[in-house]
């Protein structure tokens, strides 16, 4: 089995798939191995990728916390759901150590209207910020961002990068919950304790009878640290975070020169 992360992955510079990463993810799935993208994104953001791969199969997203059927485009699989009652505990704390943080949250539903649920239900305080740009999202006061329960919840902040973020976050909270991040740009995403893009990816591969030894996966960022070190193979983008650096058995060229199908292309 072949995992990936998406941005700074399979994406680089451009934000868009190569053809020479789409050929080599091709040959990959016509050889007969599953090809599972392991993201951060929700599933709404999952077929502009999913689309020209011609991915049918898996896509753990929200960093593992939900199992998304490409083919279907239904979720399949919801695990470590942040309740409520836990949200506004975490919104106290942040309030005290990151003064001016803003907060959204990431919801789901599971089955066939899932990905349509999705994009009514997530949700921003006035003022949050996504490094990727903003203009998404459901603007609610922190009350109703806060008041149901949530995949993950996301912290942003304009004058504090994603690493000083989370480090002060990860002082509050020790090990209740998990913090990582995917960019630098001031945004850090907290899940229920133990959920990771390694746990979405043991489903994947008990559902499909892979052994873990069997696993190739690829990232460049922190919340791709637990996917390395669980897969059987764990290949870092040349470009990648020296957390992830620190724990590959590989180093590959970056996503902008189409690292991933630099290593596929030795078997495919």
């Amino acid at each position: 089995m072949i995992a990936s992360d998406v941005d700074g992955t399979l994406l680089g510079p451009s934000e868009s798939l190569t053809g020479r990463t789409i050929a080599a993810v091709r040959r990959a799935i016509d050889g007969g191995v599953p090809f599972v993208l392991a993201t951060g994104r929700p599933p709404r953001w999952i077929a502009p990728v999913a689309g020209p791969l011609e991915l049918t199969g898996y896509a753990v997203c929200a960093n593992g916390a939900v199992l998304y059927d490409c083919g279907r485009e239904e979720v399949v699989a919801v695990h470590g759901l942040l309740p409520p009652e836990l949200l506004h505990d975490i919104a106290h704390a942040l309030d005290k150590a990151l003064p001016g943080c803003r907060l959204a949250t990431e919801r789901v539903s599971v089955g066939k209207d899932g990905a349509d649920h999705a994009m009514r239900n997530f949700v921003i305080e006035p003022d949050y910020h996504n490094p990727w740009g903003d203009g998404e999202g459901r603007t609610a006061p922190r009350a109703e961002v806060l008041g149901h329960p949530a995949i993950k919840l996301l912290v942003s902040h304009r004058g504090m990068s994603s690493e000083e973020m989370a480090d002060a976050v990860n002082a509050l909270f020790d090990r209740d919950v998990d913090v990582t991040y995917s960019s630098s740009g001031g945004l850090v995403e907290v899940s229920a304790h133990g959920i990771t893009k390694a746990t979405g990816l043991a489903d994947v591969a008990a559902r499909l009878d892979v052994d873990p030894g069997q696993v190739i996966a690829f990232g460049d960022m922190p919340n791709d640290v637990e996917m390395l070190r669980w897969a059987g193979h764990g290949v870092a983008m040349q470009n990648g975070h020296p957390q992830l650096l620190a724990v590959a058995d590989e180093v590959t060229g970056p996503a902008g020169e189409d690292g991933v199908a630099q290593v596929l292309e030795r078997w495919f």
